[in-house]
């Protein structure tokens, strides 16, 4: 154990509005002997705008984050402490964070968070859907197995699922996941929270393909939760795909339109198209 007043702080930054930067968000920053973040002319200018004098900065990103925690550990062993903050919102969920505070517990350090505004919770918040369990998705993997893999869990996902997506590929996401899941489940489109542009879409998942097309902006994606589905068995499984087959669909296709229309995992259903 290392014995030091040094500390590692995580600290909340706003996901757009500035005046979401906290007092004690400032302060913190204002203290510590250096700061990690991922861009240094974006938390450059959050500390300008606030008249908190730059200590010092290091770039902690998807590319540097091993050797940027060493520098962080470095720091405070010196007896420095340090910040670690992301562009928008909190360190380590989706973003840089966990490799730095990982090292610091490594090396005896105490962790302290300063909490901030997340998307997470302010799309959850102003989508209304209540306060039952919910699961947080981030970024779906952008193609190949990897994402239909994911898409194939949420289908029996019951739970609110909240999602974050780029503007390019917002559309193709929501379409996926009508046909992953269900098109008729309610969900919220939050584009830009917080923001001077802030937009919030209301409809079902089966609509909202269609109706967010806009390129600009960051989008968080909440589903409600999904009506549990009857108990579905192998044989009335192994039925449907019989009758897609028959109706000219590969077993590929087949299997896929079973799943969707039962509401089951794709991949058992395509084990059960293979014993055919």
């Amino acid at each position: 154990m290392v014995a030091s007043i040094a500390k590692l702080h995580v600290v909340g930054t706003p996901i757009g509005n500035l005046g979401d930067f906290s007092p004690r968000a400032q302060q913190t920053l204002a203290s510590v002997g250096l700061i990690a973040c991922e861009d240094t002319r974006r938390t450059g200018l959050l500390l300008s705008k606030h008249g908190i004098a730059n200590p010092g900065m290091i770039v902690m990103n998807e590319h540097t984050e091993q050797r940027a925690a060493e520098r962080v550990v470095a720091t405070l062993i010196h007896g420095d402490s340090v910040a670690v903050v992301t562009d928008a919102g909190m360190p380590v969920i989706s973003d840089p964070g966990a490799v730095a505070v990982a090292a610091a517990v490594d090396a005896g350090f105490e962790v302290v968070v300063v909490p901030g505004p997340t998307a997470v919770s302010a799309a959850l918040a102003v989508a209304g859907f209540g306060s039952g369990r919910y699961v947080f998705e981030g970024f779906l993997p952008r193609k190949g197995r990897e994402r239909q893999i994911r898409l194939d869990e949420l289908a029996d996902e019951r739970r609110i699922i909240v999602l974050y997506e780029a503007p390019h590929r917002v559309e193709r996401t929501l379409a996926d996941l009508a046909t992953a899941t269900d098109a008729a489940r309610h969900c919220v489109v939050a584009r830009e929270l917080t923001k001077m542009h802030e937009s919030v879409w209301r409809g079902t998942l089966g609509q909202a393909s269609l109706a967010n097309a806009d390129p600009r902006g960051e989008y968080v994606i909440v589903i409600d939760q999904g009506v549990p589905a009857p108990e579905v068995t192998d044989d009335q499984l192994v039925a449907a795909v019989v009758q897609s087959l028959a109706e000219g669909m590969s077993k590929k296709d087949a299997a896929a339109n079973v799943a969707r229309l039962h509401g089951v995992g794709r991949n058992r259903v395509y084990e059960l198209a293979n014993r055919i």
